[in-house]
Order: structure tokens, then sequence, then C-alpha cells
């Protein structure tokens, strides 16, 4: 166990409670009537999934930022995130997400669609590049498609639903989510984990990679399919949470010794103590309603961005 993983996972221990009794009413679990329903039923599935969505966020940015050697890199640049959104949006656009399961199955096929998509186009030149471009086109068209279907919502309490969908919260989430989730973020993480190692022949440039023997289209494929997992289960559970693959890597690269093969477990922890923390936040803040956390992350997420930007320019200055 290295050092960041053990910070990190010390940090999350001890996160973990307090998220537990925080609340617009502290618990209290000696004289609060009910908790021990409150804290299993509502509390602990919410923190859980907080976790699970946060690592998987994380995780996938430390890949993504390994592969592409990019460290503005953000897993929304796929299109997976978009097209799980997209996905989404239909099962509310057409009434289905009445059902349990429908609305969380409708986001995972988006997110694979965009991933058929993704690996038809680039996958196979398994080119950084034409990846990249790739991304960026399946994003844009699940974009618009998801504008289009607010615009032509078929009534304003649709639209409602939508709108505040996409904002991404884990409110009235249970155990149903987390049961979702977990085993295909579980899954996602242990292929960007696979992918590590050539990360750092990457980091040489595709010519030395290949002489040094990384299969660039299997790791294509392999990250591929890790992003789109862990993408796609955590926007198929919570809507759509930015920003988290962007920051966290940035946050534990100092505690590794910078090889992209070392961020994506540390990222990981890193990105669930940021969601379990920021959802605990949220639900403590004054509010009339609370925030949204795809909101609030956004809003701690862009400063970041800024910050990186202006860092940048002044090294190349």
């Amino acid at each position: 166990m290295n050092r960041a993983v053990a910070i990190l996972l010390g940090l999350l221990l001890l996160a973990i409670p307090l998220s537990l009794l925080a609340g617009r009413v502290w618990l209290d679990p000696a004289s609060t009537p009910n908790a021990v329903i409150i804290l299993a039923e509502l509390r602990l599935p919410r923190a859980v999934l907080a976790i699970v969505v946060g690592a998987g966020l994380g995780a996938s940015g430390a890949a993504m930022q390994g592969y592409l050697r990019n460290p503005l890199a953000d897993p929304g640049l796929f299109g997976i995130a978009p097209g799980a959104a997209l996905g989404a949006v239909a099962a509310l656009w057409f009434g289905y997400a009445a059902s349990p399961f429908l609305l969380p199955l409708f986001a995972l096929l988006g997110a694979g669609g965009a991933m058929a998509l993704l690996a038809a186009i680039a996958g196979r030149t398994g080119g950084i590049a034409l990846f990249t471009l790739a991304g960026l086109m399946v994003a844009s068209l699940a974009g618009a498609l998801t504008a289009l279907a607010i615009s032509m919502a078929p009534n304003a309490f649709a639209m409602s639903e939508i709108v505040m969908w996409l904002n991404g919260a884990l409110t009235d989430r249970s155990w149903r989510e987390v049961w979702l989730a977990a085993p295909l973020v579980a899954l996602g993480i242990a292929l960007l984990w696979r992918s590590g190692k050539p990360f750092d022949a990457l980091t040489l440039g595709e010519p030395v990679a290949r002489s040094l023997g990384v299969d660039t289209r299997k790791l294509l494929w392999l990250l591929i399919a890790g992003i789109g997992l862990t993408v796609g289960a955590s926007v198929a559970v919570s809507g759509i949470i930015g920003f988290v693959g962007l920051i966290v890597p940035h946050l534990v690269r100092p505690l590794t010794d910078r090889r992209p093969s070392q961020l994506v477990l540390p990222s990981a922890l890193a990105g669930a103590l940021l969601v379990l923390v920021a959802d605990s936040v949220v639900r403590v803040l004054p509010l009339v309603t609370e925030l949204r956390l795809g909101i609030a992350l956004s809003l701690l997420g862009a400063p970041f961005f800024l910050w990186l930007l202006i860092r940048m320019r002044r090294g190349l200055a």
C-alpha cells in the first residue's frame, strides 16, 4: 500500500461516519427516534452510492489523463457521460422513468451506444488524435440531441424533471441504485487499473510505447470499456456530476511518483472522498431546497479548471 492510498483510505474512513450523521437535522443515534432505520435505509445507501460514483469518476479521470497525456482531460470529453445522459433523458421524455429500473437502464444503453460509436470511429487505428476528435463529436451529438429533447418536452413537468436530473444529485437514492452501479463501477475500475502500466510507456510517445510491446488497439478497447462502465453506471444513478475526474488526479499526483499507473487507484479513493464530502456539505447548507450535487461540484470545478489554465499559461510563458 503506497502513501497516497493509505492517506486517502484514512480520510475516507473519517468522512463516512460524519456523512451518516450530517443533514438538515444532525442525527444522534442515541436519542433520535428511528435512528437505525434512517441510517440503514436513507443515509447509508446515499453515502455508499457517493463513494461508488466518486470512485468511478475519479479513476476514469486519471485513466483519461494518462492515456491522452493531457492534465486537462476529463471523462466528459469521451462523449460517454453525455450519451448516458441522453439515454436517461429519453426515458424521462417518453415517461418511462416511473419504473425503478428503466431510467438507469436507458442511461446505460445510452452510454453503451456512445461507446460503440466511439469504438467504430476510432477503434481501428487506436490513434490518440482520432480518438479525441471522435469523443468530441460523440459528446457534441449527444449534447445536441439532449437539448432537442428538452426543447420538445411533451409538458412542463417532463422538462422540469429532465433539467433537474441533468444537474446531478444523490437525493432519494436507495440500495437499488447501489446494487445497480457498484458491480459495473468495480469492473470498470479493474479494467482501468489493468491499463495502468501501458500508460507509463505512452508518456514516451506512441512509437516508443509500441516498440516496448504496448498493443495500442487493445489499450484503447480496455479504456473505452473501463470508462464506459464507470462513467455510464455513475451517470445512470446520479445524473451528470462533473469535474470530479478533472480535479482529483491533480490533488493526488503530488502524493505519488507521478507515473500514470500509480494514479488510478488513489484517484478512485480521492474521487470517492470528494463526492462524499460534497454530498454531506449540500445536505447541511441552510437553503430552502437542497443544492444539487452536480451544481455544487461545478461551482468548485470551474474555478479549479481556470486555475489550471492560468498555471499552464505561466509555465509556457
